[in-house]
């Protein structure tokens, strides 16, 4: 059987492929009014046409966990409950097609109360829906973003009970993996990496003190998360930086840590912390910092980043790199990658019925 088509059971969850798509924020979400952060027919129309593509497992884009959490005000969130309500529509379809339905709880910290991004993504203020960003401390993350208020352990503590509460209404919109960001220079991320994490609490300094609120997030969630429904982290590998920043050390070790903390698999990017550094892109160039994790510890991977060829997941998985494969941008580029690649492999995935002269 082909890897890229083969089943992976996490916990009582079964994934018919490997063939995942990773949180991609769409940016289209009502500012204000009742309907804030709730999905709506784009969300609906473009999710589901993933899934009727034949993608083993998708997970919506970074939802909010407060107003406050938001990248940007056009975000989704899950902090009510007519949020909770749209986004049942949406898993309905997904489990209709056989796919497994994902969701990426997320507070973007400094990187918060941004336009989006096809207008150029600056900070926006208060006459465009913006706020005040929150962050470990008050470093701003380059010249463009304001300085974000630092945030009190008070104001922490209340985060991470923001995250279960998440987390619940996640289980009542009907998915059944729940993600937490951890990467790309949010809020999670700055608290790990002592560039962005500059306090002298209990929160900051050792890697100990650093790692401390992933970990009460991780334990708040896994809390409230069902026994048999599988907890993913996403996690930036590196920060790219030569000194001073999270190294792919510290993720091997943190994989560790948040496997004894009951996550089951590590979603595994890198960046997004540092503005003024050069990564080095290029077809699967994340994959390798997803294959230390596989070969030096016990937890699941997946991979991400210029995974486009068929030929190309197919050997990350049988050579043993990662577990699944994630693919963003080509996924935009083609709905029904997962669907093209079953037929170049000899393999089966899910067909809608009204598609089957397309087999």
């Amino acid at each position: 059987m082909s890897a890229l088509f083969r089943p992976l059971s996490l916990r009582d969850v079964t994934i018919p492929n490997r063939v995942w798509m990773p949180p991609m924020c769409q940016y289209s979400a009502a500012p204000e009014g009742p309907d804030t952060g709730a999905p709506n027919d784009w969300h609906f129309a473009h999710y589901a046409a993933r899934a009727a593509g034949g993608t083993g497992l998708i997970i919506v884009e970074a939802t909010a966990v407060s107003p406050e959490g938001r990248i940007s005000p056009y975000d989704l969130g899950i902090w009510n409950d007519t949020q909770v309500e749209a986004l049942r529509r949406i898993t309905r379809f997904l489990v209709s097609q056989g796919t497994v339905p994902g969701i990426q709880l997320a507070h973007a910290g400094r990187k918060a109360s941004t336009g989006r991004p096809w207008k150029g993504g600056a900070p926006v203020g208060p006459e465009e829906y913006g706020w005040q960003p929150l962050a470990p401390s008050a470093l701003a993350f380059d010249e463009r973003h304001p300085v974000p208020t630092e945030l009190t352990a008070t104001q922490i503590h209340e985060i991470v009970d923001q995250f279960a509460d998440a987390a619940r209404r996640a289980l009542a919109a009907g998915f059944e993996v729940a993600e937490i960001h951890g990467a790309h220079g949010y809020l999670i991320n700055e608290f790990l990496s002592p560039y962005s994490n500059h306090r002298t609490d209990a929160y900051g300094g050792s890697y100990e003190n650093r790692t401390r609120f992933a970990l009460e997030v991780v334990d708040a969630v896994r809390g409230v998360w069902p026994d048999d429904k599988p907890l993913f982290f996403r996690i930036s590998a590196t920060d790219w930086l030569e000194e001073g920043g999270w190294t792919p050390e510290d993720t091997v070790r943190f994989a560790r840590d948040l496997q004894d903390h009951g996550i089951d698999l590590l979603d595994t990017s890198t960046g997004g912390n540092a503005s003024a550094v050069r990564i080095p892109t290029g077809p699967g160039y994340q994959v390798p910092f997803a294959a230390r994790v596989k070969a030096e510890t016990t937890l699941p991977v997946a991979a991400v980043g210029v995974i486009t060829e068929v030929e190309q997941a197919e050997k990350i998985l049988a050579n043993g790199e990662a577990d699944a494969v994630l693919l963003g941008r080509e996924l935009l580029r083609n709905p029904s990658w997962a669907r093209h690649a079953a037929r170049e492999l000899g393999a089966k995935t899910h067909v809608p019925d009204q598609y089957h002269r397309s087999v």
